[in-house]
């Protein structure tokens, strides 16, 4: 499995093109050679693509805006090709626990996963806390896993918002083997708090083994708040911890 930075924690430093291509810098020199683009501002693909080639990195999963992928999923998949990019990712829906609402989540993004399905592309859902609210005694997103075929979407899991939603990480990223192929890693510290990965309370050891059997393929950190700290230094401390385990 491979090791990526999610550029969301880092997005305070991607207001401009110019502090993008200075950022790309920094996450590199890290050492991380994965990344997610997430949270930067608008840029075209191309130009994308030779800021990343630049800097040795490769993007694997996107966070798209819902607007996009509603009204042009087409669009959406052509942009993706020009860095060469598979996943395109959807970062969030509020899920209340109603069943109208999560209806209207099913019949808003079915069309948009297969349409990009039927561009080469794989549609990514990211979860919070709300999916593991129950309708009719099944979590959300175990109504997701099967209301979706495993052919046009999979699961972006994060490991702090499957125990915020009071869930098991390593036990839920078993249960949608063969759907995870990026998953972000997020340790959760006592507040709760958002944590350095190794330094919050997850236990990652199950995280990793179960993730390995599951068929992921990229494990891309992520640090939404880093409570006053430079989130550079974040990262670069959760890829210490990572590389020491053996991920690059």
């Amino acid at each position: 499995m491979k090791i990526g930075a999610q550029f969301y924690t880092v997005r305070e430093f991607c207001k401009t093109p110019e502090d993008v291509s200075e950022t790309f810098k920094k996450i590199a020199d890290i050492g991380y050679k994965y990344v997610q683009i997430s949270g930067i501002c608008t840029v075209e693909p191309e130009w994308l693509a030779t800021e990343l080639a630049k800097n040795g990195l490769s993007c694997t999963l996107t966070h798209t805006k819902k607007e996009l992928l509603i009204e042009k999923p087409a669009i959406v998949a052509a942009a993706h090709d020009a860095f060469n990019c598979k996943h395109v990712g959807l970062g969030y829906h509020k899920f209340t626990g109603e069943r109208e609402n999560y209806e209207e989540f099913c019949r808003t993004y079915r069309p948009v996963a297969e349409a990009l399905a039927a561009s080469g592309k794989y549609f990514m859902y990211h979860n919070h806390a709300s999916e593991f609210v129950k309708i009719d005694g099944k979590t959300v997103i175990e109504h997701l896993a099967e209301d979706f075929a495993p052919d046009i979407m999979g699961f972006t899991l994060d490991t702090y918002w499957v125990q915020a939603g009071g869930a098991d990480p390593a036990k839920v990223i078993e249960s949608l083997s063969g759907r995870v192929p990026c998953i972000h890693l997020k340790d959760y510290a006592f507040g709760p708090k958002m944590a350095v990965v190794g330094e919050g309370n997850i236990n990652f050891d199950r995280v990793f083994e179960k993730a390995r059997d599951a068929g992921t393929e990229y494990m891309f950190v992520e640090q939404d708040d880093c409570y006053g700290e430079d989130p550079f230094e974040c990262l670069k401390r959760s890829y210490a911890y990572l590389k020491a385990r053996g991920f690059e």
